[in-house]
């Protein structure tokens, strides 16, 4: 992919692409991004700005579906020329600054070893596939998805392929772990992460015209008092979801204990995911004037837990099964 992109400007320095930018567009997921292995952190840090630009351009609302369509299309066949049009639309600096500088990370993307630039753009053109299907799929009216099937299969075209992705990179450039037969349990990862994000955002996605859950009458969920209708429905997604941070956390625990920096990359989320089931398990997530998210009081002391206890995969899981106990508790 790296040779195809069509530009002329050299290899921009790491620093300049993966410091502040990289903070400012991945918000929460910086401290993932930053803990990693410094074999495996510029690949996929850079992975992930390419992959936010594509969604960044997705959801330029202000510009014409069919335009935006064009553009990802564009974007999948290497030319990026054109993307520079929608920075002007971004209501937020960073995604501004993210579209204006696409051609140096494309830049960037080429200074990586064939094999890399191979991943990257395997990687890129599947979430581009997942942001194409996503404006092919929700036209404007409010649109339900078909059944558990094409769920499945949007979780891994935004999300379950960058846990293959992420394994893949794993087993090229950390030869003190061959995840090799780790790869599936890397999609239902990301599967797992994503779902826990469509239920959490199902208010905000109803309104602008989405609902990734496969129901008959996504209308009546625009209503909160609608929710004992689909609330267990609803919950038997929050019990999926848990099913694959299951295999996510199967993954986490076959980490080296010497590769501590991984590990924490894949507990943290699993374990935020977790805590977010709970809120929602507990909450009325039709109510769309009230965002459900983890305090971040709870997300410190996860951090000091898990810094001393990363290398221990017994503490590890000892927590882990309850915070798993607690998702799966409909008490209060």
């Amino acid at each position: 992919m790296g040779r195809d992109i069509r530009t002329k400007v050299t290899a921009a320095a790491p620093q300049a692409l993966l410091g502040p930018l990289l903070k400012e567009v991945s918000r929460s997921f910086y401290l993932t991004l930053r803990v990693l292995p410094k074999e495996i952190r510029p690949t996929i840090s850079l992975a992930y700005l390419l992959a936010r630009a594509t969604d960044t351009i997705a959801d330029t609302e202000i510009v014409a579906r069919e335009r935006r369509l064009e553009l990802l299309r564009q974007m999948q066949n290497g030319e990026i020329r054109a993307v520079r049009e929608l920075a002007a639309h971004q209501a937020l600096p960073a995604e501004r600054q993210l579209l204006q500088r696409l051609d140096e990370c494309c830049a960037m993307l080429r200074s990586f070893p064939e094999a890399d630039q191979k991943r990257i753009g395997d990687l890129w053109r599947t979430i581009i596939n997942g942001q194409i299907f996503d404006l092919e799929r929700f036209p404007g009216t409010l649109t339900a998805l078909a059944d558990d099937a094409e769920l499945d299969r949007y979780t891994y075209l935004v999300a379950g392929c960058v846990g293959e992705f992420w394994t893949r990179m794993c087993a090229a450039h950390l030869p003190a772990w061959n995840p090799a037969s780790t790869e599936e349990l890397g999609i239902r990862f990301g599967k797992g992460l994503q779902l826990v994000n469509i239920l959490r955002d199902l208010p905000r996605d109803l309104r602008i015209g989405r609902c990734y859950l496969p129901v008959r009458e996504p209308g009546r969920l625009l209503e909160a008092r609608n929710f004992p209708e689909i609330q267990s429905l609803y919950h038997s997604w929050l019990d999926r979801a848990i099913e694959h941070l299951d295999a996510g956390w199967q993954y986490t625990l076959a980490i080296p204990g010497k590769l501590w920096r991984l590990r924490l990359a894949c507990v943290w989320p699993i374990w935020i995911g977790l805590e977010t089931i709970s809120l929602l398990r507990r909450a009325n997530p039709l109510e769309a004037d009230k965002r459900i998210m983890v305090p971040q009081s709870v997300v410190n002391r996860m951090l000091v837990r898990t810094l001393l206890t990363c290398r221990c995969g017994t503490a590890l899981d000892t927590r882990y099964r309850q915070l798993r106990a607690k998702a799966r508790s409909s008490r209060m």
